[in-house]
């Protein structure tokens, strides 16, 4: 499950769907903790100047962001590994505009099921990356920004303090966390992040939705702990791709934020 789990599955199938036929689940998301409002928000803002768009949500288990976001004209395609993909097509079937792949995120052959890709694509990519080893990173936002000129994805990253303080909780639990944390990304380090490919115009740090300030807040050194949301741009033309391409060549002489 991720932060927006399947709760109730009630909705009938219509009468078109003929008699005999199975209800149709339609499921009910659970309550979006702030960077889950994050991801949906920078889906909307994209969609709304993109309304025909592919969102791409790597990862997504049985997440329900296509019934969160749809505006009627969008395709969604939720990426998941084989066994995972099968379960989520059993809960949650295909339809017209939304389709599961059978892939893993790091299997760039997902990116052969975005169809239309000048219609706009953006991906979603929550608690993915830093799952990933940082050569496989690079390997995927180089690969999109080749693909989905005029896209965007959108990523959460954990600081590498709070990288090293993952791995040292996944060394105590004995294994039993299934995927570590492998890369760690500080604000320092997002201007290097462009560097993985020149087709890349962008990256920013998302503003989470405020909440009222808690006292943990005031524990310093509390933000530095507080996962980044992060909005790569993909340049769209020509002239932007030979800007970006000049800009990522001095951005790469300070070398692809390394793990620690």
């Amino acid at each position: 499950m991720t932060e927006s789990e399947l709760t109730v599955i009630d909705a009938p199938r219509g009468p078109a769907a003929g008699p005999g036929v199975a209800a149709r689940r339609t499921p009910r998301a659970a309550p979006r903790s702030r960077s889950g409002r994050c991801f949906d928000a920078a889906v909307r803002a994209y969609v709304d100047r993109h309304p025909e768009a592919t969102v791409v949500a790597l990862g997504e288990g049985l997440g329900t962001g296509f019934w969160r976001l749809d505006n009627g004209r969008l395709n969604w395609l939720t990426v998941q590994p084989p066994e995972s993909a099968a379960v989520r097509r059993m809960l949650l079937p295909d339809g017209s505009r939304q389709h599961t792949v059978a892939r893993a995120a790091a299997d760039h052959g997902w990116l052969d099921a975005v169809r239309e890709p000048r219609r706009g694509v953006i991906v979603m990519a929550s608690g993915v990356l830093m799952r990933l080893p940082p050569p496989a990173v690079r390997a995927l936002l180089a690969a999109c920004a080749e693909r989905f000129p005029g896209g965007a994805l959108v990523f959460d990253a954990l600081s590498r303090r709070a990288t090293a303080l993952a791995r040292r909780g996944a060394a105590l639990s004995g294994g039993r966390w299934p995927a570590p944390v492998r890369w760690g990304l500080d604000r320092s380090d997002l201007p290097r992040v462009a560097s993985a490919h020149p087709g890349i115009a962008g990256v920013r740090e998302l503003a989470l939705p405020a909440r009222p300030v808690a006292l943990v807040d005031r524990v310093p050194g509390v933000r530095a702990l507080t996962p980044l949301v992060c909005e790569v741009r993909f340049a769209a033309r020509q002239a932007e791709f030979d800007d970006t391409a000049r800009a990522a060549a001095d951005r790469a002489r300070g070398g692809w934020p390394a793990p620690r």
